[in-house]
């Protein structure tokens, strides 16, 4: 094994991905020398593709070539004495965002797969073998390989206003491979290192702020935005001069022997309780992270190299990368948005009603819109609630130093909680939030119709009602549209936005503007049953009571879903939403298509209990309340049914449904499908959504005779 990073890869040969480059948009690396006020002189890369802070650097195999042959011409001026330091950062606003994917995905090879960790580990490993100390001034975004740039460099500073700081790989079915997994646990702990390299991907591609990658020790200085490479160039002129750097969170002898195997251990066990064990890029992670205890950093690198060989070339990452382009294009350019010239400017919004699912919308209203904001109810108690639990979410935000005071001030005075509804008069979009029932909707909104100008704008977050049945007695239907959040409210990125035969354009048009100044992706649906999420939600939740009135022990029936890849079991799905939902949901779909959705009366009977099932620790489910088990002992069965029994039913019946849904018109084309499962009900990302994953598991084949994808989304390893 080599003992330099240099000499372990001086005789690979690169050309067959140097192929590859065709299209890349190539991030150079100019060089300039900045003498420093100690007479030290620092040679400063910048990195920069030329495009603006929109198109943000990434590295393929040219820019990572290039920038190779940077650092080697460096390298010499550093052994002439030319150079005492070398530093890199990036263009306005962005180091980098990481590797080239778009290049990654087409690699056509394990071999070439191999090469690309390769040539990233020779290129960025060379930052540690200039012969001179280098400095990563990390002056914007910093991702995935941007991030590994600075990790490789001696020592690193970020500019306190950078947009975001991760090593986002596991999100994307794949792990840091050009030297994250082995440099960053020797550089923050373990535990530190397990939190940034694989939980907070699995908690929505969570990302680091400046301020926390300073405390967590990534970066070893933060300085503002004003004065950021005036004071970093001045910061490392010091630490040339001897200034000593503390690094609190670099691991010592004791955390290797003991504090790291045990925190590997129960990363484990949480992992494999959370997500189970289907998908392969955080195991092979946490496999890295263990190793990265002891051993040299070649050898780490050489673990990396054969580990993103194998991820890359999976079908898991190539449903990642669907779902990806998915994520960033599709959900930015909404199929069948109208222009948004048409829509009708919002300076006021009204929400009916003032419970928890309203107080939310408000809360979020009034922080993204910063309009007023009015809630109503039937009674001034219920409005007083409403009010008081947005204040105290304000306030919670602002105890987090999320918002300052005039900040929150300003939004509390914006909301206006009342019994009287004449105040709906100058609202141009208005909301309901109330009971799930198309009388309760009809009356509220033929209430506020006659109170509101002509040319405001009607929405519902109805779950899974008809939408023209919920305007049919208005004066004006056609300024009526669906606007389906999901739950958590703040949380949950994506809108169904519900068209009726009759909607206008211009109320089309409004929903569309007003969620994306929500922050929300909005997805355009036909006015069907349970609309896209909803309709395919209750047929796994179907499919799972079904196998519970056979006679199938429900925890048996948790574990039957898990290849699914959900981010939860569907009966401890079901306890989130609401039992009551469920039952009206699993109504709705069955009245709608009887043949297909399974319901069964003790449902609602199980509903109207004060808790149906008992969970561990994690939340997981694990069997039934006492009082549960009492009601459902005369409506279950005593055929069980076997794991892989209930796994093909809800495969084949969901690959069903979605070739039905295509059919009948509810989205333009299956993408939609996976796109409003991937935002709206946490399908993993390494499924690719929904049909990549039932053509996979020939769940297309078994139901309509062909597959949503020709060809299938395989990995190179499986075509």
């Amino acid at each position: 094994m080599a003992h330099s990073v240099s000499e372990q890869y001086a005789n690979v040969d690169f050309s067959p991905i140097q192929a590859l480059t065709e299209g890349e948009v190539i991030t150079h690396s100019p060089v300039r020398d900045i003498r420093l006020a100690s007479g030290k002189v620092l040679a400063l890369i910048t990195l920069d593709n030329g495009r603006d802070h929109t198109r943000p650097n990434t590295l393929g195999p040219a820019t990572l070539t290039a920038l190779g042959e940077t650092l080697d011409a460096l390298a010499s001026r550093a052994a002439a004495g030319e150079i005492q330091a070398v530093g890199i950062t990036g263009k306005q606003y962005i180091l980098a965002a990481g590797a080239d994917l778009s290049d990654i995905s087409k690699v056509g090879s394990r071999d070439n797969a191999r090469l690309i960790a390769q040539l990233g580990h020779k290129v960025l490993g060379k930052l540690g073998e200039l012969g001179v100390p280098s400095f990563a001034f990390v002056n914007g975004l910093a991702l995935g390989g941007g991030l590994e740039i600075a990790l490789n460099s001696s020592y690193r500073t970020v500019d306190s206003s950078a947009a975001a700081i991760a090593l986002p790989e596991v999100f994307l079915g794949i792990i840091p491979g050009w030297g994250g997994a082995y440099l960053l646990p020797n550089l923050i702990g373990i535990e530190n290192a397990l939190e940034v390299v694989i939980s907070n991907p699995l908690k929505q591609n969570r990302m680091l702020k400046p301020q926390q990658a300073f405390d967590l020790g990534i970066v070893d200085a933060i300085f503002p935005a004003a004065n950021y490479l005036e004071n970093s160039l001045a910061w490392a002129d010091a630490v040339l001069g001897g200034k000593k750097v503390e690094r609190r969170n670099e691991p010592g002898k004791m955390e290797r022997l003991t504090k790291w195997p045990i925190a590997v251990k129960m990363a484990r066990g949480m992992l494999e309780s959370k997500i189970g064990t289907v998908p392969k890029s955080p195991y092979a992670a946490l496999e890295l992270l263990d190793k990265a205890k002891s051993g040299t950093k070649a050898e780490g690198f050489a673990r990396e190299d054969e580990a993103l060989a194998d991820l890359v070339t999976g079908d898991q990452f190539a449903a990642s990368m669907y779902a990806f382009d998915l994520v960033q294009k599709r959900a930015k350019r909404p199929v069948g948005a109208p222009d948004k010239q048409l829509a009708k400017k919002v300076t006021k919004v009204g929400i009916i009603g003032a419970g928890l699912m309203a107080s939310q919308f408000a809360l979020l209203f009034v922080r993204k819109l910063q309009v007023p904001v009015l809630i109503t109810d039937l009674d001034q108690a219920r409005v007083d609630k409403g009010v008081a639990y947005i204040h105290e979410e304000i306030g919670k935000l602002e105890a987090k130093g999320r918002l300052d005071a005039d900040s929150a001030n300003k939004l509390r005075a914006l909301v206006t909680g009342t019994t009287d509804k004449s105040l709906y008069a100058d609202c141009d979009f208005v909301i309901e939030a109330v009971f799930e029932e198309v009388g309760v909707k009809q009356q509220v909104f033929g209430e506020i119709e006659k109170i509101i100008a002509e040319d405001a704008i009607l929405a519902t977050n109805t779950s899974s009602l008809s939408v023209e049945e919920i305007g049919a007695k208005l004066a004006h239907p056609e300024r009526l549209v669906g606007f389906h959040f999901f739950n958590p409210v703040a949380v949950m990125p994506l809108i169904e936005i519900v068209k009726t035969p009759v909607t206008s354009e211009a109320a089309l048009s409004t929903a569309f503007v007003v969620a994306k100044n929500l922050g929300k992706n909005a997805v355009l649906t036909a006015d069907a049953p349970g609309f896209v999420v909803n309709r395919l939600l209750a047929k796994v939740m179907g499919e799972a009571a079904r196998a519970v009135y056979e006679g199938t022990p429900i925890a048996d029936v948790e574990k039957a879903f898990a290849p699914l890849g959900l981010p939860m079991g569907p009966f401890q799905l079901i306890d989130l939403v609401g039992w009551k939902v469920a039952a009206h949901v699993q109504d709705t779909m069955a009245t709608a298509f009887s043949d297909r959705f399974y319901a069964n009366e003790n449902f609602h009977a199980l509903a109207e209990l004060d808790a149906v099932v008992e969970k561990d620790k994690g939340g997981r489910v694990t069997g039934w309340t006492k009082q549960a088990e009492k009601l459902l002992k005369p409506a279950v069965g005593k055929n069980p049914a076997s794991a892989a029994t209930i796994l093909q039913r809800v495969q084949d019946g969901l690959a069903s449904e979605i070739k039905l849904m295509l059919d009948e018109g509810v989205v333009p084309e299956v993408e939609d499908i996976d796109l409003c499962l991937i935002l709206g009900a946490g399908w993993p990302f390494i499924d690719g959504g929904a049909s990549p994953y039932l053509d996979r598991e020939g769940a297309s084949q078994r139901a309509f005779g062909g597959d949503f994808h020709t060809p299938q989304i395989r990995g190179i390893e499986s075509r």
